[in-house]
């Protein structure tokens, strides 16, 4: 019975760790998960391509600064009833024509529109730069608090694993005790039961830790859950002197270096950008043109030969002769070539045009309005932004000071705890206590070594969050 019931705890113990020993084939550190994580979100993504729309829109306002060129062709067929040039008479004929043209348009000045539309291009590419390290920030501390948890609860398992290891040998000790007449039988059912107990609390923990993993594992887009293991690397309390400072100096070192805030300052200087680009278009501009045009026809002609006839074109009333005029001969011929008719049909226009804006409905005036309005908005925000940080830092300095504090308090409780234990496990060999009053001490020594635990790592996650803002990596 004895070796049976030790077998069958080390099975139990042996098949919940199974997943943890074997079958890993990568062990994830939090530098690596961080990385995965910015490699495959899709709010990243995301702006990513607002990113790449904001280039998009750089390159159209460099464009402003180039010419306009224009071309166009044109060939038309003409059928109904027009004059026969060969013949004179009205017939339904049809004639064709081709005429092209380049227009070439550029602007000299327009209220500094283009420069300023160029110097928004290059804000919001700044502005999306920041956006994405802000999300990535954000996902940063997320994925830092997944990976924390899995530590978490893989101490704590490791901590009921050795918990239900002493159980079995004071199991084995009490069962000697009981042979040997110094303590009751029923006090081993206590222990047999504090045993059933542990095993209950020891497939708890096992699931607390796999759903964890399975927690950042989908935060990673990886669905090979069984085989995702973080590093088995052990980490300390960190030291940092962070506390040492005062939440005033972290919110001002945290203006200087927090993406979110250069976002939202950057969103100023595109705010105060867009009123001086609308207040462009109240003043008169200036643009220059150019243009040229040919034409083609395909119709026959009528080509002088060089040779005259002389016809009559009235007679003298005194002796009846007839007066005679000479008049060159024509022929009809075939269309010009193409080259001489469009160097002998071609045609320039240039010139510059002024445009004084006078009354437009309003709408340039109401534009500039409206983004002095969005001006108030955007600082509003930005004010707001600045406090709740300033918040957020003053609550996270208090809790990670707490924590702590609290973290302290739980290392001596388990120390006073642990010599309580050591303290009623002799007496209960001795018989001095029962074993209820013993498994009471032994459950406050657990609960004590578990809040230990569970103060260490929010002390840690705490502390990293404060770090964060300011300005140190984040690494565990």
């Amino acid at each position: 019975m004895k070796i049976n019931l030790k077998f069958n705890v080390w099975l139990i113990i042996l098949i919940l760790s199974n997943t943890v020993i074997f079958g890993q084939d990568k062990y994830w550190t939090l530098e690596q998960c961080v990385t995965r994580a910015f490699e495959n979100n899709i709010t990243i993504k995301q702006s990513q391509l607002q990113l790449e729309n904001s280039n998009i829109e750089k390159n159209s306002a460099v464009a402003n600064f180039f010419p306009n060129v224009n071309a166009s062709l044109n060939h038309s067929w003409n059928y109904g009833l027009n004059q026969n040039i060969t013949t004179g008479i009205l017939e339904n004929i049809t004639t064709q024509f081709s005429s092209m043209a380049v227009n070439f348009g550029v602007d000299i000045y327009n209220g500094l529109q283009n420069v300023r539309r160029l110097h928004r291009a290059n804000l919001s590419i700044i502005a999306n730069e920041y956006n994405i390290e802000d999300i990535k920030d954000d996902i940063g501390l997320l994925v830092a608090n997944a990976y924390l948890q899995i530590m978490f609860n893989r101490e704590i398992l490791t901590v009921q694993k050795q918990q239900l290891e002493i159980t079995i040998e004071q199991l084995e000790r009490t069962k000697a005790l009981v042979q040997a007449g110094i303590i009751v039988e029923g006090d081993l059912f206590d222990i047999e039961a504090s045993l059933a107990n542990q095993q209950q609390t020891l497939i708890q923990a096992e699931n607390a830790y796999r759903i964890t993993k399975i927690n950042l594992a989908q935060l990673l887009l990886i669905t090979d859950y069984e085989n995702f293991e973080i590093s088995n690397e052990n980490y300390d309390v960190p030291f940092s002197q962070i506390l040492d400072e005062s939440p005033k100096d972290i919110f001002i070192k945290a203006l200087s270096h927090r993406n979110d805030i250069k976002r939202a300052i950057t969103n100023l200087e595109i705010a105060e950008t867009d009123i001086e680009i609308s207040k462009g278009a109240l003043q008169p501009s200036i643009s220059a043109f150019y243009g040229y045009s040919s034409r083609i026809s395909y119709s026959d002609r009528i080509e002088r030969t060089g040779e005259f006839n002389s016809v009559p074109i009235g007679y003298l009333s005194t002796t009846g002769e007839p007066v005679l005029t000479d008049v060159e001969k024509t022929k009809v011929v075939g269309p010009m070539s193409i080259t001489d008719q469009l160097n002998m049909n071609d045609g320039h226009n240039f010139g510059l045009q002024l445009s004084i804006p006078i009354f437009n409905r309003l709408i340039a005036k109401n534009n500039v309005k409206r983004n002095l309005i969005n001006l108030d908005i955007v600082k509003n925000q930005f004010e707001q932004d600045k406090l709740d940080l300033e918040n957020t830092i003053n609550q996270s300095y208090n809790n990670t000071s707490a924590a702590y504090k609290f973290y302290q308090a739980t290392k001596k409780t388990v120390l006073a705890r642990s010599d309580s234990y050591k303290n009623a496990k002799n007496k209960f060999e001795a018989g001095v206590i029962n074993s209820y009053e013993f498994s009471q001490i032994k459950q406050q020594y657990e609960s004590s070594v578990s809040d230990e635990v569970r103060a260490k790592y929010d002390y840690i996650f705490k502390l990293k969050v404060l770090e964060f803002y300011f300005g140190l990596k984040l690494e565990i």
